[in-house]
């Protein structure tokens, strides 16, 4: 009885969420994937964190530079030997993780996201952040995110659409609280991963952002993530340097996405085992010139924005943590590279502003300022996501007064990057690397936003090839729009309910009917689940060549049970008047 109930309370919850029109029910979902999605972030970096002191001289959580020079060679070596031996049994289904692999479960998969992958993900990332390899931690923030998400959704059995929904507000939510940047992170879902701004997806992608954000608070504290004296633009004459830091910091995303794309190809083939270690040693041989470059890095950052750092360890820092971060990561190292092109954009904005204030006429801000501007200009760059880019400086610095020169210096970066070097956002760059694609067409998007639960016609009777004519009789008087006709168990073809009507009522008394040999405009059908979403109806009905689709959902095992029908011209019409 309870199975039952719960069954029919999932079919209204799916029936209703698959529509344009569900803010209040995804709202409320939005909460528990907050709380799901801060609550798994906090545990990594508990665990992060937590190792990372036990280690490291003076109980600190990024002082890898205090490690003795073998130590800096050895850590990372053993740490990626470690994961690569672990992924090298993993099934090569499960290896796939970051930011990249939802991106590609979103593309192809509706955002169906398994758990073993985040499994993977979790212990992998933890052991290549804690080993010192030069990655961070929001790739695989964004993927636990997601799959929170997507876990529940799928628990619940939701239509695809809003499963897409739930996974935006897992990654908006796991990234406000691996940073404490709510904005940030819901704009960043928006504008990196699902490429578009509907206010369906936009009221619980806040909500759940705000409520893993009050989660996080509530362990961590409310302070930003650097902690600076406040800086500001000095003079309006200074504008024209910004224009050519940004210059020079899009060349660096361009030669970084390059690198990555570049050494992603080149080691694809080789054993996991042995990639993996050979990034990890690249990584420690470089640490024995800039130590700086290991860990995420954001005490070098600190360090920059407080002016601590000379000339020649910032542009040294840049170019080796630019080094190592592509090579590792296009090992396949688990990682994200957010947390790095934050430091890379860090450090070279403070050697432009040093240069500045050291060799140039006139009056320049503080080195640490570019610093500033740096930071969120080689993020946005190597993303193409300014406004992201621009949001998370602001809420991981509390300063305001980066919004002007930032702006200029992130879309001169952008456009060095993308049109004078043809560099994309890098994980566009990277699917395609893998042979995948992420088109989002605005067709695409309309049809991804409403499920066929919402649209299919459920006025519906289902009645076998060869029926009686008390049984059409009695099938009729439910006043269906149309009929399923089925050989065996098999649904076959569609027809109008009026085309029976007409016969039974102008025919002669006939004790059987045949329902595919009576005068009717009969519609080839295709099988479509109960949780696609118009886009998944619509690919279906191309590549059958069926004129109208049946919905189903398997009820109990080996059975399935007809919800509704789906013709074309129904489709059609339902998503050109959104």
């Amino acid at each position: 009885m309870f199975r039952s109930h719960w069954n029919q309370w999932l079919d209204k919850l799916g029936i209703r969420v698959s529509s344009l029109d569900a803010l209040p029910q995804l709202s409320m979902l939005a909460i528990p994937v907050g709380l799901l999605s801060g609550g798994v972030i906090i545990l990594f970096r508990m665990l992060v964190e937590s190792t990372q002191g036990l280690f490291l001289p003076g109980n600190g959580t990024e002082n890898y530079e205090g490690l003795a020079p073998l130590w800096r060679v050895l850590l990372p070596t053993a740490g990626a030997l470690v994961i690569g031996l672990l992924w090298q049994y993993l099934k090569s289904e499960t290896r796939g993780v970051g930011i990249v692999h939802v991106m590609e479960r979103l593309a192809y998969h509706q955002g169906r996201l398994p758990w073993r992958n985040a499994l993977a993900q979790f212990v992998g990332a933890a052991v290549s952040i804690i080993s010192g390899h030069s990655v961070g931690r929001e790739g695989p923030s964004v993927h636990l995110g997601a799959t929170s998400g997507s876990q529940l959704g799928q628990w619940l059995r939701l239509p695809n659409n809003s499963n897409r929904t739930l996974v935006a507000c897992g990654i908006a939510a796991a990234i406000a609280a691996s940073f404490n940047t709510p904005l940030a992170g819901v704009i960043f879902v928006m504008e990196v991963v699902m490429m578009e701004y509907t206010l369906a997806s936009f009221a619980p992608v806040i909500l759940s952002a705000v409520t893993a954000t009050t989660l996080t608070r509530i362990v961590y504290g409310s302070m930003p993530a650097f902690h600076i004296p406040p800086l500001q633009l000095g003079s309006l004459l200074e504008l024209p340097y910004v224009v050519l830091m940004g210059i020079v910091l899009g060349t660096l995303a361009a030669l970084f996405i390059h690198l990555l794309q570049r050494s992603t190809l080149l080691f694809a083939n080789w054993p996991v085992w042995l990639r993996f270690t050979l990034g990890g040693l690249a990584v420690g041989l470089l640490a024995l010139v800039a130590p700086q470059i290991m860990g995420i890095g954001y005490d070098t950052v600190n360090q920059a924005l407080l002016g601590q750092l000379g000339l020649g360890l910032l542009i040294t820092i840049t170019l080796f943590k630019l080094v190592a971060t592509a090579f590792g990561l296009g090992m396949g190292l688990p990682g994200g590279l957010i947390g790095p092109t934050l430091v890379i954009g860090a450090v070279a904005g403070g050697a432009m502003g040093t240069v500045a204030v050291t060799w140039l006429p006139g009056e320049f801000s503080s080195p640490a300022f570019y610093a500033l501007i740096g930071m969120g200009t080689m993020m946005g760059a190597t993303l193409q996501a300014p406004l992201a880019a621009l949001t998370a400086m602001l809420e991981l610095t509390a300063n305001p007064n980066i919004i002007l020169p930032g702006m200029l210096a992130l879309i001169t970066a952008g456009l060095v990057s993308r049109e004078l070097f043809g560099k994309e956002s890098v994980y566009l760059k990277l699917m395609r690397a893998r042979g995948l694609d992420y088109s989002d067409s605005p067709l695409t998007q309309a049809l991804r936003r409403i499920g066929v639960a919402s649209v299919m016609d459920r006025k519906i009777e289902a009645l076998p090839q060869n029926v009686g004519r008390e049984r059409a009789g009695e099938a009729l008087a439910r006043e269906p729009r149309w009929i399923v006709i089925s050989e065996g168990n098999n649904p076959v073809s569609l027809m109008p309910a009026a085309d029976l009507a007409r016969y039974l009522k102008e025919a002669a008394e006939e004790e059987t009917i045949d329902l595919n040999d009576i005068p009717a405009q009969r519609r080839e059908i295709s099988a479509i689940d109960f949780q696609a979403s118009l886009q998944e109806a619509n690919e279906t009905l191309n590549s059958t060549g069926a004129e109208a689709l049946y919905v189903i959902r398997r009820t109990i095992p080996g059975i399935d049970r007809i919800y509704g029908v789906l013709t074309r011209s129904e489709l059609e019409r339902s998503y050109t008047m959104q």
